[in-house]
């Protein structure tokens, strides 16, 4: 008995101390960035030399990166009604990002008040364009009409607008140190911290202005007009160069023409990136000095991938990976054990899900998303690099519907797998597209035409409008428009 009991005891410490490490965080915080592409953010691999990021690398450093993470619309107001909803565009109905939230769609904040959470949001909304009143689900509301300014905003602070002087990123981080301040450990916390940045057009705070200026700008491969790049795209693509989405005369010449307008465009992206990440390690800095970090998830992600002269195009809106793919890092003291990288398909309709669970909040929201809290369960257990789970090929759906003002894109429908994706697209006599992303990850060779791949592609085309129509996201919902993209500059 003598020798027995201390290794019992020995034992039980142990048990307490591995719960005490991984004990599940009760608090969330989310922070959301716009248009910010999966590999910007120099902990990625395939990250420009000179970009800096210390702070999001941090998070991947002490956290997980989820490196499969993408959005199932790549558009400012559909993907954040996604991941406030858990559900498809074609059931949340946000389809563009002017026209009011429709009637009966919810949101799961409005859950996590009900059972006592803290909630905040602070930001961009941008549902329901010129609509910047608080919004059911929040305690604690900042935000602003439409996509906002870079300077000086006008913010509604809890119904009330203040007029601030400053730089936008800056401002919307001080409010969110605020409403960290405010909380202790009694009560569990839900945050969004929702950036404008990095949207076009681009304003780097002035601090970062020229920060990159002496850089060489890294062109994708797929940018060169040559018959080899186009060769099996569709021919919107190849006309999109010389519109408002492409290389050759982005948003109509507005920031100039050609590969002198493109590099400046590239620059003062990198730069508005800057502040961005600084916003993120003040967060964390706050959370570490509060005590509440070890009780605290912090996800990363933005709201949207980018395209930077893939294709010959900017933006978004497409289904291409630069479009849909978006970055995504979890960070939990204590629970995710650091440097751990999951390459489970995330998708932001499992958001929503995901935080209920880290919560404990049960929501009657019909949600198509899943919960990745086992991904993140994973990630404190393996000791570090977290591979695939079994059930990682989540074939997932990606749509995108027409808008009058954006013209130059078609309505989109993709199925987009672990290996292959599929393309189709609505009222455009074109072709349809299928890439191999293991062997062609810049989905530069288009194989639906290929003999031996149409039983493939007769399956994913099945597949597709077998969930199109069980869905019921065939209707094709569009949205009143009153103006074309290049009469003024409109954000989206």
């Amino acid at each position: 008995m003598k020798t027995r009991r201390p290794i019992l005891l020995s034992f039980v410490l142990l048990l307490l101390g591995l719960a005490t490490a991984q004990a599940q965080p009760k608090n969330v915080v989310l922070i959301l960035s716009d248009d910010h592409r999966y590999d910007f953010f120099s902990a990625h691999p395939n990250a420009p030399d000179f970009l800096e990021t210390p702070a999001m690398d941090r998070m991947a450093q002490e956290g997980v990166h989820l490196r499969n993470a993408f959005v199932t619309t790549s558009l400012c107001s559909p993907s954040r009604a996604s991941i406030l909803s858990g559900q498809y565009a074609h059931n949340h109905g946000v389809v563009d990002n002017s026209s009011p939230i429709p009637e009966g769609t919810r949101f799961f904040p409005e859950d996590l008040q009900t059972a006592g959470v803290n909630t905040g949001y602070i930001g961009k909304w941008h549902m329901g364009h010129e609509d910047d009143a608080p919004r059911p689900g929040f305690d604690y509301w900042v935000s602003f009409q439409g996509q906002g300014v870079y300077y000086n905003p006008t913010l509604n602070v809890d119904g009330e607008r203040v007029e601030r002087e400053g730089y936008t990123t800056d401002l919307l981080t001080d409010y969110a140190l605020d409403f960290l301040e405010a909380q202790d450990d009694e009560n569990p916390f839900f945050l969004v911290l929702s950036h404008k940045a990095v949207h076009a057009e681009f304003e780097p705070a002035e601090r970062h202005r020229g920060a990159y200026a002496d850089i060489d700008i890294p062109y994708p491969a797929s940018m060169d007009l040559t018959e080899t790049n186009y060769a099996g795209k569709p021919h919107w693509v190849r006309a999109q160069r010389g519109s408002w989405h492409g290389v050759d005369y982005m948003y109509h010449g507005q920031l100039g023409i050609g590969a002198s307008g493109f590099d400046n465009f590239y620059r003062r992206y990198v730069e508005t990136l800057l502040a961005l990440d600084e916003s993120v390690g003040r967060v964390l800095a706050q959370l570490d000095e509060s005590g509440l970090a070890d009780e605290t998830l912090v996800l990363y992600m933005g709201d949207n991938g980018f395209l930077l002269g893939e294709h010959g195009l900017i933006d978004k809106r497409n289904a291409y990976e630069e479009s849909i793919r978006v970055p995504m890092l979890a960070w939990a003291p204590g629970w995710i054990e650091p440097g751990s990288a999951a390459a489970d398909l995330i998708r932001n309709i499992d958001l929503a899900p995901t935080f209920l669970d880290v919560l404990n909040v049960d929501s009657d929201i019909d949600m198509d998303g899943q919960s990745f809290l086992s991904i993140l369960d994973n990630a404190t257990t393996s000791g570090g690099r977290v591979a695939a789970s079994a059930d990682s090929d989540r074939e997932f759906l990606y749509e995108y519907y027409w808008e009058h003002a954006f013209p130059h894109t078609p309505t989109t429908f993709a199925l987009r797998g672990d290996q292959y994706k599929f393309i189709y697209y609505h009222g455009v006599w074109d072709t349809e597209e299928l890439y191999d992303l293991e062997n062609d990850p810049q989905e530069q060779v288009n194989l639906i035409d290929v003999p031996s791949l149409q039983p493939l592609v007769n399956q994913m085309r099945g597949r597709l409008f077998d969930r199109l129509q069980e869905e019921d996201a065939m209707r094709v919902p569009m949205r009143r428009g009153l103006w074309q993209a290049g009469e003024r500059w409109v954000y989206d």
